[in-house]
């Protein structure tokens, strides 16, 4: 596939930033300003101040002095760089593969190889992202090319148009001055002093030369624009790899129109994990709406599954979130956790099924999606002998058990996550006890049956044994007690309770 580049530069985006708050300033020339050193500095003009002589870098007082009427505006470290990414965030909507522009703080950049023609080809792209970059109070410059140091240069030094043909960028960039190379300003200052004002003048000079004179970044920078030399691109968001977009003629208001969205996004993303043999754990659907406002829902199921059917009555039950409001003009179906599916035998296991019953996982799956997360679990044997640290909360429906239940001895139907300490009145050395007190009722003891005694684990902590005792009160409720450690000599040992039977 033909890679294919987008630069986004925003000539004024603080300026703009503050309009869309402020738009009583906008015939009001105003700066933002930051100390540095002592000194308060110009960090960014709005167009009508640079428009009467003010410049980035220079002193605020000089510039009051040069426009009187000149409003100064604080400016916070860093509010750029937030500004820019909640841009690029919104820019999703156009590519999956977005990045911030790291030689200046005022651009993006876009992978839009194989977006252009969900929006009927590459001018209507540029011109959808430019109009309504400015519907927004943005003033932006864009290009596309094969390589983004192509489309940078083009954005921001350009003057023929903004579309370079694939395959013509390297003769589109010989016009153009040496600083759309993305070059530092010493070697700048060294181009302009050899007289070398276009890139035309040194391009076809031997590798050698340049690199003699002008180091191994600026061969660097001038093959990431030629395309000789990888630019690496880091998006603001990692895309992932099972990932399904659906870009919208026009604006979707209707529940029929989301479910149709959901139905259609599900048949190609299952259709793919079911070529990939992998099954669909955690789905999140992004919708990003024509105001600008994302609305995102998710799903998980008990086991992997590739069923459009199951997957959609999921979904269903979270449409009522999704608000259109103006209307939904780009869906996102993601699958961030997917598991090996292995196809079902159903003669091994249709007499009983258990938990291999496709249609169990399906009921707990829409059980879970439309009561929460944290109502269902299901647990797993731990080869561990402290009773709190028998079970683990297993990840899956799936999941096989790395030891056996222990169905010799008799557990409570409640086991406590942490004992809690009792009063007991017993008899020693090894009776049960007399009575008990919880959460200050007394209980007296009827029927015990014990001790059965649960050695610590020695290679995971020190401490004393337990000896667990099964007793019944006098109203006929069941509880499971120990002691820690030994009678013996003046130490005191402590009684708890661990558990009910039911």
């Amino acid at each position: 596939m033909q890679k294919r580049y987008v630069s986004i530069w925003f000539r004024h985006l603080l300026a703009d930033w503050q309009l869309i708050r402020r738009p009583e300033l906008c015939d009001i020339p105003f700066v933002f300003a930051a100390p540095d050193h002592g000194r308060n500095m110009i960090t960014a003009t709005s167009p009508l101040a640079a428009s009467q002589g003010i410049e980035i870098g220079m002193r605020a007082a000089d510039a009051k002095a040069l426009c009187p009427g000149l409003e100064v505006l604080d400016d916070k470290a860093g509010r750029t760089t937030i500004l820019l990414k909640g841009l690029g965030e919104w820019c999703v909507r156009y590519s999956p593969v977005v990045m911030a522009d790291d030689f200046s703080v005022d651009g993006l950049f876009l992978d839009v190889s194989g977006c252009t023609h969900l929006w009927g080809g590459e001018r209507e792209y540029l011109k959808e992202i430019v109009s309504r970059l400015k519907s927004k109070g943005y003033t932006v410059r864009v290009a596309m090319a094969d390589t983004a140091g192509a489309a940078w240069a083009i954005a921001r030094f350009g003057k023929v148009t903004p579309l370079i043909a694939p395959g013509t960028h390297t003769e589109a960039l010989l016009a153009l001055p040496p600083e759309a190379l993305r070059l530092p300003e010493n070697t700048l200052a060294k181009l302009s002093k050899l007289g070398f004002y276009r890139i035309r003048s040194f391009i076809g000079m031997p590798r050698s030369v340049l690199r003699r004179r002008f180091g191994e970044d600026f061969l660097a920078r001038l093959g990431q624009a030629l395309g000789t030399v990888d630019e690496l691109i880091t998006p603001l968001q990692v895309p992932v790899l099972f990932q399904e977009r659906l870009p919208c003629l026009e604006p979707i208001k209707t529940r029929i129109g989301i479910e149709v969205a959901i139905s259609r996004l599900l048949e190609h993303l299952c259709l793919r994990l079911q070529n990939e043999g992998k099954g669909l754990r955690t789905g999140v659907l992004t919708c990003y709406r024509i105001d600008g406002k994302v609305v995102q829902v998710s799903i998980g199921t008990s086991g992997a599954t590739c069923s459009v059917s199951h997957l959609f009555k999921l979904f269903e039950l979270k449409i009522d979130q999704i608000r259109p409001a103006l209307g939904i003009e780009l869906f996102v179906l993601e699958a961030p956790k997917v598991d090996d599916i292995l196809p079902g035998q159903e003669a091994l296991w249709a007499g009983k099924p258990g938990l291999d019953d496709q249609s169990v996982i399906q009921l707990l799956d829409r059980v879970t999606g439309k009561m929460g997360p944290d109502v269902i679990h299901r647990y797993v044997p731990a080869a561990r002998y402290w009773p709190e640290r028998s079970a683990n909360r297993a990840v899956s429906i799936t999941e096989k058990p790395i030891a056996q239940w222990h169905i010799d001895r008799p557990r409570p139907t409640e086991l406590l996550s942490k004992p809690v300490p009792i009063e007991v009145m017993a008899l020693i050395p090894d009776h049960p006890p007399k009575f008990f007190i919880y959460m200050g009722i007394r209980h007296v003891v009827v029927k015990a049956d014990g001790p059965e005694r649960i050695e610590r684990e020695w290679w995971l902590d020190v401490g004393e044994h337990r000896d667990y005792y099964q007793v019944e009160d006098e109203l006929g409720q069941r509880y499971w007690l120990f002691r820690s450690g030994h009678y013996g000599g003046e130490q005191r040992y402590q009684w708890f309770i661990h558990g009910f039977f039911a």
